[in-house]
């Protein structure tokens, strides 16, 4: 049984916020608490799909080596995000690796309990079909990125998404909460470390976002919805009012109005978009 820690956690985590304490000990019973140190993994490509997870504290990166050899970054888990769920998808092994960017705690349950799990708290089985869902969604918006986007625009996008799912303020504009390498985003958008480099070298002297050693702020939302979209913003955006959603932000409600817009990119970018394919459905997994 988890700790009095986990039951704190849990209780600031929107998917166990709506359990009585009856229901969340009955959630718990089979739960068990790991923690992850920085780099290590939970699990890795191609290994039994033994267990479920819920993500408590901290930030997971999930990789895929693909048959080229290339290694692929999927997405971020953040606080309250179930993954692992090869068992949902009826998968015998995890199609991807989950690693901890950053000292992370999280709860695994079982596979041979995620149907008893679903049946006994249907609250918790519609948001994992609904998460499943979601990165389907997500899956195939890369997937279409991939083969009808420019680099820039990829790289805008992901940016624009990461802001959106895990901004934090910060004294010039919103923060990427967790560590984050050009690495990480070129492996997020099918492009190399050097074109990522040189695209936030220029985003960073046009003052569209600010960046340094495994961080990445955004300071002009608009600006780079405008990359996202393949239009050009201003030579400098710093100075260039039509291109900012204000000055950078300066405390929680500028942080979030930037949160918002980069919210607006990410919708308009997956509008029109549908599922349909196998390496999609695989991904919806984790």
């Amino acid at each position: 049984m988890p700790s009095p820690l986990c039951h704190a956690l849990l209780r600031n985590l929107d998917l166990f916020r709506p359990l009585s304490d009856t229901q969340l000990d009955a959630a718990l019973k089979d739960a068990v608490p790991c923690r992850l140190e920085a780099g290590e993994a939970a699990y890795r490509q191609g290994a039994e799909g033994a267990h479920f997870f819920v993500l408590l504290h901290g930030c997971l990166k999930v990789t895929q080596i693909t048959s080229e050899g290339d290694q692929v970054v999927v997405r971020y888990v953040n606080p309250g995000d179930m993954f692992g769920l090869a068992c949902a998808m009826r998968q015998s092994c995890y199609p991807a690796s989950v690693l901890a960017v950053q000292e992370s705690v999280c709860l695994a349950w079982p596979a041979e309990a995620w149907e008893s799990f679903m049946a006994s708290h249907p609250q918790l089985g519609a948001i994992a079909l609904q998460t499943m869902g979601q990165r389907l969604q997500d899956a195939h918006i890369r997937i279409q990125e991939l083969s009808t986007d420019e680099v820039e625009q990829r790289v805008a996008r992901a940016i624009l998404r990461l802001v959106q799912q895990s901004g934090q303020p910060t004294h010039d504009g919103i923060g990427i909460s967790f560590p984050i390498t050009r690495q990480d985003v070129a492996e997020m958008t099918g492009t190399t470390l050097h074109t990522v480099s040189r695209l936030l070298s220029d985003w960073k002297q046009r003052g569209i976002v600010s960046s340094g050693r495994k961080r990445i702020v955004l300071r002009s939302p608009a600006a780079l919805t405008r990359l996202s979209e393949n239009a050009q913003p201003a030579m400098d955006c710093a100075s260039c009012l039509s291109c900012r959603s204000g000055s950078p932000a300066t405390d929680a409600d500028a942080a979030m109005k930037i949160k918002g817009a980069a919210r607006t990119a990410v919708d308009h970018a997956a509008a029109g978009h549908t599922a349909g394919d196998r390496t999609a459905a695989e991904l919806a997994a984790h």
